[in-house]
């Protein structure tokens, strides 16, 4: 069972954690010990509630494919205990930062200072600009 808040849990036949080899360097442990973990979750067939099935699939984000199938490789940690974990962890938190509520940018007008510099800056520049033409001898 995976909370993810008060109101919303994941099964555990949602999540589907497979060991895997890891990948980089590590000597003896990582050639023969499958330590990293796979984790698939698909998010239309799962038992979230329609918004947050919305809010997932609308994320541009690389571990979700077209289908809405999210994909955590998890191989940062030495055993396959701390390494799904992690991939738990990592889920959840990506289901709460997609549903978080962000708050609407307030257009704001630029003080005259921040102006009156942008200004003095740009006429500096084309002067600097000007003074790369031909030279007349």
């Amino acid at each position: 069972m995976l909370r993810i808040s008060n109101t919303v849990e994941l099964g555990d036949w949602e999540i589907t954690l497979s060991q895997i080899r890891a990948q980089g360097s590590g000597g003896q442990n990582v050639n023969k010990v499958a330590s990293a973990v796979h984790l698939r979750f698909d998010i239309p067939a799962s038992s979230l509630p329609p918004f947050y099935k919305e809010r997932l699939m609308a994320l541009a984000d690389q571990r979700i494919s077209k289908e809405g199938v999210v994909i955590i490789k998890a191989q940062s940690h030495r055993t396959l205990e701390l390494n799904k974990d992690d991939a738990l962890a990592r889920l959840r938190q990506l289901i709460r930062n997609a549903v978080k509520q962000h708050k609407a940018r307030k257009p704001t007008r630029p003080t005259r200072g921040s102006q009156r510099r942008r200004v003095d800056t740009k006429t500096r520049k084309g002067k600097t600009k000007a003074l790369r033409g031909k030279v007349n001898p």
